[in-house]
């Protein structure tokens, strides 16, 4: 859904339901400051929303869809940040070489709903990408659905995870344990694991 004819603002409304219990658990990880990128940032709406409620980090959208980096940057601009928030880049987790599209090196990575609407290879590249760019110290804070041993932890998430393969095979819920094993053999080292409303959970591992 679009923000009217006047801008190109899209609105996502779980962004609505979602964002205050995903702020709350990347606070516990997110630095004091320094630079923030988001990967898959889609409307911009989570993006606009925390750097406002951390005001002393520089948050950096990102997303391959043009559309999504439209709306991104309208979001800034509607909310006035076009001061503190850089643009949105035009940045596809597959891509090599992440550092050279920033202008500065991220003391965290977030990226939020990606994992489960993307093929396996887009969780693949987003872990091995992520130890390389990262520094010791750095966190990753990745949020959505997952199975847990292989398990769905819900009807609901059986039911979407169904829905998901329906639209494209290579879509789905991916398995916690799975994905903390890639992050390990990368680097990563698990830091928690956040449980967060309609069963969802935060994973962020330290580099």
């Amino acid at each position: 859904m679009k923000g009217g004819a006047a801008d190109q603002r899209l609105l996502f409304p779980a962004t609505q339901r979602n964002r205050i219990p995903i702020g709350d658990a990347l606070e516990r990880h997110l630095p004091s400051q320094g630079l923030v990128l988001e990967l898959a940032s889609g409307s911009g709406e989570h993006g606009v929303t925390f750097q406002q409620r951390f005001p002393a980090l520089t948050w950096q959208c990102s997303d391959p869809d043009p559309e999504h980096c439209r709306s991104i940057n309208s979001w800034i601009r509607h909310e006035g940040l076009n001061d503190t928030m850089p643009a949105a880049l035009a940045l596809d987790v597959r891509d090599d070489h992440w550092r050279q599209h920033l202008s500065a090196a991220p003391q965290a990575i977030v990226c939020i709903n990606l994992l489960h609407i993307a093929p396996w290879e887009c969780t693949l590249a987003l872990l091995k990408n992520a130890a390389e760019l990262l520094q010791p110290g750095n966190t990753l804070s990745v949020y959505g659905p997952f199975c847990v041993d292989g398990a769905h932890v819900s009807e609901s998430n059986r039911s979407f995870d169904s829905s998901l393969q329906q639209r494209d095979s290579r879509w789905g819920v991916r398995d916690q344990t799975t994905v903390i094993e890639h992050a390990t053999t990368v680097g990563l080292t698990l830091c928690e694991i956040a449980l967060l409303p309609a069963n969802n959970r935060m994973i962020t591992w330290r580099r």
